[in-house]
Parts: structure tokens; C-alpha cells; sequence
């Protein structure tokens, strides 16, 4: 498994649209609100022109991508932290997700209601993240509240984390994201609460057509958001994703191609994940199977030979390692090894992205 994204919104901004056609599953996009109550759950293949590189070169058995999974969740209203709307399930739900893709409509459609009437991504924003702070700060109350009354046994530490906690919650009182007002020392203390304001968050704007060529006035309005809050911005044309659905693979590329595209949005939607999440992927390649493995940056090879098996893990002796560059030049494992080029690396050796890795192991 990659990571996990929860595709978050206002009722009809297209979030399931979007969802639909970056897992082609079905859900009910219908034209009117709510129409996503338990959360619908995709797995999809992240595309990775290494990874076909290197299984077109080596001609295994079997070829494994890595995957990411994303998590349609039911539109949010104002009130939500309340329980307007579906909010209580809508915040449970989020709270399980490691990264916020928040979909914001930035189109003009009167065949498409909008909740507030009218297109203004700027208030929608606003809503969705008040909701999501208002929810933080309950967690917070009730947090102090708990703390202070375990640190009446006049344990020093629970009175400092006491104190962290209300001067945090007194910052974010003025309608903050907590992301933007917390140091590493303080996010570490807020980990145990998972808080939705601290997740990684990537805005996805939602155009028509000329909007994927040009920034429209309500992209210009996001982007201007989304560099004061340093988050990402990915534009995507749900309707001209909804299309790709229906091609297949050769056709789906034919018409990008046309239309002048170089990827798909569900190509960005990945890339700008993996950004968000510090994401790397890294290879195992053999005859039977050439499989992609998604891991940590800054992950040393003995956590990631975990990643494929525990017994690998404990048993480690060494990591044979070639840079993808080097496979691009060279085409052939048998001829890195020839020419030296296979590097031999102990357990805290960081994995790079690209990495081809056959682990040593006994157990």
C-alpha cells in the first residue's frame, strides 16, 4: 500500500466525479447532496514509467505497481463540527486518512447546483476549514481538560504538557490552521490526537476545459490561498477524466495527446501525494516478478526490506543496489555486475527514490 488520501469537499463540487474516474469505480455521483454517506474506498495502480522500463529490460512473470488508496468522503456543510449535515461520521472518517485532497470547484455549470448558490472557492475553503478547526479545537478541550485533571497528582510533566496544550489551543482560538502555528516539538506532543488540521493538505481545483490551459480568476483565488498555507494545488478536469474512463490504455494516452495533455489528472493527483507525504518509491526486480515498493524518504534499507517481509528484516546481512540512471545506461543486471556497478550497503544505508534493491538476508 502507498498512502491513503481523503478526497474531501463541499456537497457537488465533484469529489466523487474526480474519485470515479481516478479508481473507475461507481459510485453515485448524482446531482444532489450527501450522495457519498459511508465513505467509498478505491485502490489504484500508481503509473511509473521506471517501472515498466525496468520490467520491459528483465521480462518477468509478473509486474507489480505500487498502489494508493483514496477515500471518497461525504460532502461537508457549515455546522458539520455540530453534526450538521453528516458531520460527525464526515470528521471520523477523515480522521483515518494520512493526507486531505480537498476538491474545490473552479467552474461555472447551472446545469450544477452549487450548496451556497453561487461559485466562490474562496468561502467554500473558508467553510471547510473552519469545520476542520472548530473539530481540532473540540479534541483539544476535551485534551486539556484530561490532562490537567491527571496533573493534579502533581506530576511535573503533565502540567508542562498541560500548559504546551493550552497555549496551542489559545493560538488556533484565532482561527488558524494548526499546521501553520505549530514547531516539531509541538506536533510531536499533538500526534496521539490526530488532528485534521495538521494532515498534509493538497488543494485539487476542479476546472472546465480552458481552465486546465489557463488560470481562471477562481484558480488565480485558490492558488493565492494555497501559498500563504504552503499547500499544494493540483488542477484537474473531472469531466475530461470522467471521458478517459471509458478509453482504453492506448486510446486514454491518444486522446491526452489531442488535447494536449502530457498526464492525466490522476498522474498529478499521485505525484503531488507523494510529494505531500515525503513518499519514495524504490524496486525489486527478478524473473518471477519486478514489484514497486512505496516507502519513507529518509527510510534506512533495513526498514524497508521490512516492508516486503519481516524475516528479511531481522535476518538482514547487506543491499545490493543500482540507481535507476545506472539500469537506464546499462539495461541489464547481469552487465551492472560485470562492470561493478552493483554497490553492497549495510542496514542504515537511506534508500533512495529509484532504488533497485536485492536484499541479502538469514534467518
Amino acid at each position: 500500500m502507498g498512502f491513503n488520501c481523503g478526497i474531501i469537499g463541499l456537497p457537488n463540487v465533484g469529489k466523487s466525479t474526480i474519485f470515479n474516474a481516478l479508481t473507475r469505480a461507481k459510485a453515485d455521483s448524482a446531482n444532489y447532496p450527501f450522495c457519498t454517506i459511508d465513505p467509498n474506498v478505491g485502490i489504484v495502480n500508481v503509473p511509473d514509467d521506471r517501472l515498466d522500463f525496468i520490467a520491459e529490460h528483465i521480462k518477468p512473470k509478473k509486474v507489480t505497481p505500487t498502489t494508493i488508496e483514496f477515500v471518497d468522503i461525504a460532502g461537508l456543510v457549515k455546522g458539520a463540527s455540530k453534526g450538521e449535515g453528516l458531520g460527525n461520521q464526515f470528521l471520523s472518517n477523515i480522521r483515518q486518512v494520512d493526507a486531505v485532497a480537498h476538491v474545490v470547484r473552479c467552474f461555472e455549470d447551472e446545469n450544477i447546483v452549487h450548496v451556497n448558490g453561487r461559485v466562490d472557492p474562496k468561502n467554500d475553503i473558508e467553510i471547510i476549514n473552519t469545520e476542520l478547526l472548530l473539530a481540532d479545537l473540540e479534541v483539544l478541550e476535551r485534551a486539556i481538560v484530561k490532562v490537567e485533571k491527571n496533573a493534579k497528582s502533581g506530576n511535573k510533566e503533565l502540567k508542562e504538557k498541560a500548559k504546551v496544550l493550552k497555549d496551542i489551543y489559545n493560538r488556533a482560538s484565532l482561527g488558524v490552521m494548526l499546521k501553520n502555528i505549530v514547531n516539531e516539538d509541538e506536533k510531536e506532543l499533538l500526534k496521539e490526537y490526530n488532528l485534521l488540521t495538521l494532515k498534509p493538505m493538497m488543494y485539487v481545483l476542479n476546472v472546465d476545459e480552458e481552465g486546465l490551459y489557463e488560470d481562471n480568476d477562481y484558480v488565480k483565488a485558490v492558488k493565492e490561498i494555497a501559498e500563504k498555507e504552503n499547500a499544494r494545488v493540483v488542477k484537474i478536469c473531472g469531466k475530461i477524466e470522467a471521458e478517459l474512463t471509458e478509453l482504453d490504455e492506448e486510446e486514454a494516452k491518444q486522446f491526452l495527446k489531442e488535447m494536449g495533455l502530457e498526464r492525466s489528472g490522476l498522474e498529478y493527483m499521485i505525484m503531488e501525494g507523494y510529494k505531500l507525504l515525503s513518499l519514495i518509491t524504490f524496486f525489486t526486480a527478478g524473473e518471477k516478478e519486478v514489484k514497486a515498493w512505496t516507502i519513507k524518504e529518509g527510510t534506512p534499507a533495513v526498514k524497508a526490506a521490512g516492508k516486503i517481509h519481516s524475516d528479511i528484516e531481522r535476518g538482514f546481512i547487506r543491499a545490493e543496489v543500482v540507481d535507476f540512471e545506472t539500469f537506464k545506461e546499462y539495461k541489464s543486471m547481469q552487465k551492472i555486475k560485470e562492470l561493478g556497478k552493483l554497490r553492497l550497503e549495510g542496514k542504515e544505508y537511506i534508500v533512495k527514490d529509484g532504488d533497485i534493491i536485492y536484499f541479502r538476508f538469514n534467518v
